[in-house]
């Protein structure tokens, strides 16, 4: 079994990158240091999305894949699709789901997310979940290039693309899940609800217990009714590199 993985791995993982354990089901995710490097938003991203029983699910912008891989090993859904504008790194997401067996669970799609709604049928999803770029364009210093630029900075698409392309390809009533950061709270809230995405659900996430929040969880149902849940907020670290027993709860169940 070792000398399967073995030879899987010196064919699917190329000069350069890396294999990561996801911790979840035996799943690993190949990635390259050099390009942009999945963090702890997409694994709690990907805790907070809640996927029902065959249900088929969108994800956009979906980097390496690590979204669509990890809820395909903690959730019960029909199918997990990314859709990813860059397309070497589409590539590499697509031998991550080589690696992990999941060529019949989870598809990777070149393509951009502007253009979303006609690559994938209206109203064809029931969940949709986005970590997108934070950073407006007046926001920070465009230092890096390529990979990096495009993660972080809104080059390739806006905060209002990713909401409106999934407003349009979520089925009614279906779920809406980003992760986000606070300083941009009311304009993504206002962009939700512009486009009938009503805010339902949002967790605050603070790095210490003594610190500001870093991050923002959120979920939308499409023509949901006016009427939003603030959860308690969640702790990522109790100490230096160590996580909360929650944390380590959501990650490992």
């Amino acid at each position: 079994m070792r000398q399967k993985e073995n030879l899987e791995e010196k064919e699917l993982v190329q000069s350069g990158e890396r294999l990561d354990d996801l911790q979840r089901e035996g799943l690993k995710l190949i990635q390259n240091p050099a390009w942009f490097c999945f963090g702890m938003d997409a694994v709690l991203l990907s805790a907070f999305a809640r996927v029902k029983k065959g249900q088929v699910c969108l994800d956009l912008g979906c980097g390496n894949g690590v979204i669509p891989i990890l809820l395909a090993g903690r959730t019960e859904g029909r199918s997990f699709t990314g859709l990813e504008l860059q397309d070497d790194i589409a590539e590499m997401a697509g031998r991550s789901v080589q690696y992990n067996h999941l060529e019949e669970k989870v598809h990777i799609v070149h393509g951009d997310i502007k253009e979303a709604t006609s690559i994938f049928e209206a109203a064809s999803f029931d969940v949709i979940t986005s970590n997108p770029p934070y950073l407006a364009n007046s926001h920070g210093l465009i230092s890096e290039a390529g990979h990096k630029a495009l993660a972080r900075h809104e080059i390739a698409c806006t905060l209002e693309d990713v909401v409106a392309n999934a407003a349009k390809l979520l089925r009614p009533g279906g779920s809406f899940f980003l992760v986000h950061r606070p300083f941009r709270l009311a304009e993504i809230i206002g962009c939700m609800t512009a486009h009938k995405l009503e805010p339902k659900r949002m967790r605050l996430v603070y790095p210490y217990v003594d610190k500001e929040p870093n991050m923002v969880l959120l979920e939308g149902v499409r023509g949901g009714n006016s009427r939003m849940t603030v959860e308690r907020p969640l702790i990522v670290y109790e100490s230096e590199n160590v996580y909360t027993e929650e944390v380590r709860r959501l990650y490992y169940e």
